[in-house]
């Protein structure tokens, strides 16, 4: 299972979020306890199902003498990450070193990523969701996925 679309919600006074009810699913559908690992990247928080950033950390702990800004990278990545469960109402605790990383106060965004979520301000994902992206396909063509829509 993979998440998908784009979902509303309001970070309550206690800096918990309700999952909707897709998302939990697929935590649920890959780990029973619903632990995820939330951190920061890219000026907003994600979210891993526990399995799946176990193996990303696995992969990322095979690196040979990473470069100094991998090792940066890491620091941001993986130093920012924190293990989380989804509560009996559905809901997950956003620390407040994570809200503040991301900017998050109230009216919040969760966007599907595949194997992954992010948690967005609404004012900051707006202003990113404005740039003009003619250009993607492009580099996609260059990957070699066709994006004919």
């Amino acid at each position: 299972m993979l998440f998908r679309g784009r979902f509303f919600r309001s970070l309550d006074p206690k800096g918990r979020i309700m999952l909707p009810p897709e998302f939990r699913d697929t935590v649920l559908a890959c780990v029973a306890e619903g632990k995820v690992v939330l951190t920061t990247f890219d000026g907003c928080v994600v979210g891993y199902p526990l399995p799946d950033w176990e193996e990303f950390e696995e992969k990322f702990n095979r690196l040979r003498n990473p470069s100094r800004k991998m090792r940066d990278f890491r620091r941001l990545v993986i130093g920012g990450a924190e293990e989380a469960a989804i509560d009996k109402q559905g809901r997950l605790a956003l620390s407040k070193a994570l809200r503040e990383y991301g900017g998050l106060s109230k009216d919040l965004v969760l966007v599907g990523q595949g194997r992954k979520f992010e948690i967005w301000d609404q004012g900051k994902l707006d202003a990113v969701m404005d740039q003009d992206f003619d250009d993607v396909t492009e580099e996609l063509a260059d990957s070699g996925i066709d994006f004919n829509i």
